[in-house]
């Protein structure tokens, strides 16, 4: 069992039982709701379209990307895995290969010369199944065929649970292979702007703080982003460090040399794309701290799961829209560093290292 959740609050005020299953609203999303927080949710890749959360002036304020239309996000060619469940086997799968008892698998190569998220034909790209839904909670189920992604063998049966309690998001997964052994390992993709993209000043995600209190380390990555093996300290005040102060901004190291490469590709990816191990947190502490003093929301992850992958957004050019809950008369599309994911996972590419 995979547990994460995620507690929304106004900092700048403080810095499944057997009924049957309801039909989606009349846009197509299913909605459930608490005290401070509403959430929205589609079967296509188990996604989070909106979420809802109070900012310092108490306004609903949605705080995800996502589209208005529900059919876009089986249509968009670019893909941005928009806040689903990528799997069995999220991030990178080194080469595409991988080895069980001693025989080699090849994966399909998606990303450069790796595997990403499993290939081509990954979870995000599913249409799950409803299997429970309240008012306050909803779970979604995929029986994924053996092979269903190249060389990724044996059934699968999977399922997530989302829900809402007092400005709390929480998200349960587990997974079994029934029939055979099999690469697993999941995570929920979300991307946060926690301004709504309605800041005059930016639509950069630089001007959030984030504080990793139990992640010193990080783990070293190559120009595909996949890990070389070894586990790095960072340096406090240096570009990678968000465990020496609390109120760290994404952007602190932004005029620092290093930054504008910091993520790979050959020195075009800009900001963060890397995994930080949680190391000797204390039973439910928070991990995650992701703060905007512009809308004084504040989002604290607990989790489970060993790491972090904090991707900053590097490669969205300006050409997805933003939803009309979001944005500004002048600002309408999500540009490059505008947004952040926090993908909470186990090892990235563990099952070869």
């Amino acid at each position: 069992m995979r547990h994460s959740a995620i507690l929304f609050s106004a900092v700048a005020i403080s810095i499944a039982g057997s009924q049957a299953v309801p039909k989606p609203g009349a846009d197509g999303k299913y909605t459930i709701s608490s005290s401070g927080i509403k959430a929205q949710f589609i079967p296509y890749g188990a996604t989070l379209t909106n979420l809802f959360v109070k900012d310092k002036a108490d306004k609903d304020v949605d705080v995800v990307l996502g589209y208005d239309v529900v059919d876009y996000y089986a249509k968009d060619p670019g893909h941005p895995v928009y806040n689903s469940i990528p799997g069995r086997y999220v991030n990178r799968i080194g080469h595409g290969k991988y080895s069980i008892d001693n025989v080699t698998y090849h994966t399909e190569l998606n990303d450069g010369n790796n595997t990403l998220h499993s290939g081509t034909n990954n979870w995000s790209y599913r249409t799950w199944n409803v299997t429970a839904a309240t008012d306050t909670s909803i779970t979604f189920s995929i029986s994924d065929a053996s092979n269903s992604s190249l060389n990724m063998l044996g059934r699968v049966e999977a399922r997530v649970t989302y829900s809402v309690d007092n400005g709390s998001w929480s998200i349960k997964m587990d997974a079994t292979s029934p029939e055979r052994k099999t690469p697993l390992m999941l995570t929920q993709h979300t991307y946060f702007n926690l301004d709504a993209y309605r800041n005059p000043d930016t639509d950069k995600i630089w001007n959030h703080s984030l504080y990793l209190p139990y992640s010193k380390r990080y783990l070293e990555a190559d120009d595909g982003a996949l890990p070389t093996g070894n586990v790095l300290t960072a340096a406090p005040g240096s570009i990678n460090d968000f465990a020496s102060q609390p109120n760290f901004l994404l952007g602190h190291a932004k005029d620092q040399p290093g930054f504008s490469g910091n993520c790979g590709a050959g020195g075009a990816c800009e900001g963060y794309n890397g995994y930080w191990p949680i190391e000797n947190a204390p039973t439910d502490a928070v991990v995650a701290t992701l703060a905007s003093s512009f809308s004084g929301i504040k989002a604290e992850l607990r989790t489970d799961q060993a790491g972090l992958v904090v991707y900053s957004c590097n490669w969205f050019d300006g050409t997805s829209a933003l939803k009309k809950t979001q944005g500004l008369s002048d600002r309408h599309t999500v540009g490059r560093s505008s947004c952040v994911a926090l993908e909470a996972q186990d090892w990235v590419d563990g099952i070869n290292q």
